[in-house]
């Protein structure tokens, strides 16, 4: 799944739109490094994500193309 359609998907980030910008923006790291929207990400990446002055590191645990709001957070790990 594209780095942009899990940040949605996750609700790490409310929009598609705002996560494609923050990706080109190089505000989304992958295991340290910028990355692209059209990163594939699997499970077991380690994400960074800056906006504004939060920094929010996780770890990608499952990959799913639609999640119910309530398991939206299951997708990913806090680190």
């Amino acid at each position: 799944m594209r780095l942009d359609k899990y940040l949605k998907v996750s609700r790490l980030i409310k929009r598609r739109t705002v996560a494609n910008e923050a990706c080109d923006a190089g505000r989304v790291l992958v295991g340290g490094k910028p990355a692209r929207a059209s990163y594939e990400v699997k499970p077991g990446d380690e994400l960074t994500i800056s906006l504004g002055a939060r920094e929010i590191r996780v770890q990608v645990v499952s990959v799913q193309e639609t999640v119910a709001k309530n398991d939206a957070a299951l997708l990913y790990k806090l680190l």
